[in-house]
């Protein structure tokens, strides 16, 4: 963590993009520390701490990574983080992966998704008036990159890396805070089969919230990823819907409608597995994930106390199994 420092003065520039705001947008590289993974399926994490004198807004995000040498990339907002150290082997399922070495998750306190890039996904820029804050008054205090590293090819010959991302980030205070809800299951795959896995969150916050855009995530038996918002009368609106494989960035949603306390919120992955044998989730390339990321902002208020919506998946988790009714079945696994 060394002089890793997000400070205004330092090392920043103007960023080279277009913005409607009159603001100057500064930019700030978030970049790993030019690793050389040694071991296929390695996540790394490196930290920053933030200068906690001063609120910073960040209102976009652009990668510095190609698919052919990070799997996928995420941003976590931290309390603490889950290491003293510059670099270090971390993953929410790292003791999964037998690397020898000492593993730590990414934030030890106060974990929250920021923001997540996969397959060459572009840079994502902010509605206007519209930031993730830091630092300052925030609960973030500091940001951690993770970097999954699927194959170490490219590293065999000595070659570094410093994948990361530029974080564009201004001090102006923002009225609309951003914030985002990863929904996600545990569970497991049939061989030779078709499966749904789901999870929904009823919101019991006294917060409304206002839904950006959408990303979806699965490894290479994913199919279909929906997610929506369930109103009262068991209204179903789709706020998103996607092939996983195709490039995994923030989409706009389908349909910006607030949503408040009492709303459910719920996403499905649709897998297909010509395997033989079962696919648990995991953290590997062989093994599968089913996360469907919902962006949002308040307005004059803080983001949900409510960061995650995990259920343990198939075959002891289904929509119906937990009292949902209208569903659209077909509607949610086609597209």
């Amino acid at each position: 963590m060394k002089g890793k420092y997000l400070f205004i003065l330092e090392i920043l520039f103007i960023v080279a993009v277009t913005y409607s705001h009159s603001y100057n947008i500064e930019r700030y590289p978030l970049l790993m520390p030019n690793v050389r993974p040694t071991t296929p399926e390695l996540y790394l994490c490196t930290p920053i701490k933030i200068d906690s004198t001063k609120n910073y807004y960040i209102v976009g995000f652009e990668p510095n990574a190609t698919m052919a040498t990070a799997h996928h990339m995420l941003l976590y907002g931290c309390s603490q983080p889950g290491s003293s150290k510059p670099v270090w082997n971390c993953g929410e399922m790292a003791h999964a992966l037998d690397t020898g070495s000492e593993t730590a998750s990414p934030c030890s306190e106060g974990s929250q998704i920021i923001y997540a890039w996969a397959r060459d996904a572009p840079k994502l820029i902010l509605p206007d008036d519209v930031g993730f804050k830091v630092g300052g008054t925030s609960s973030i205090k500091y940001l951690v990159l993770q970097v999954h590293y699927s194959h170490i090819d490219e590293f065999k010959d000595g070659s570094t890396d410093d994948s990361g991302i530029f974080l564009h980030y201004t001090l102006k205070p923002h009225k609309k805070l951003a914030g985002v809800l990863l929904l996600g299951t545990s569970g497991k795959i049939p061989p030779k089969s078709t499966e749904y896995m789901e999870s929904a969150c009823t919101l019991h916050e006294d917060k409304t919230i206002y839904p950006i855009a959408y990303r979806t995530h699965t490894h290479s038996l994913g199919r279909v990823v929906s997610g929506y918002v369930i109103k009262p009368e068991n209204e179903w609106l789709e706020l998103g819907k996607r092939d996983p494989l195709s490039p995994q960035m923030f989409y706009p949603v389908h349909k910006k409608i607030p949503i408040t306390r009492g709303d459910t919120l719920a996403a499905r992955c649709t897998m297909e597995s010509n395997r033989t044998t079962w696919t648990h989730i995991g953290a590997t390339n062989a093994d599968e994930m089913c996360n469907f990321y919902l962006m949002y902002y308040v307005k004059d208020d803080e983001p949900l106390e409510m960061k995650y919506c995990f259920t343990s998946g198939p075959p002891t988790y289904y929509w119906q199994n937990a009292g949902l009714v209208g569903i659209p079945e077909r509607e949610a696994s086609t597209l």
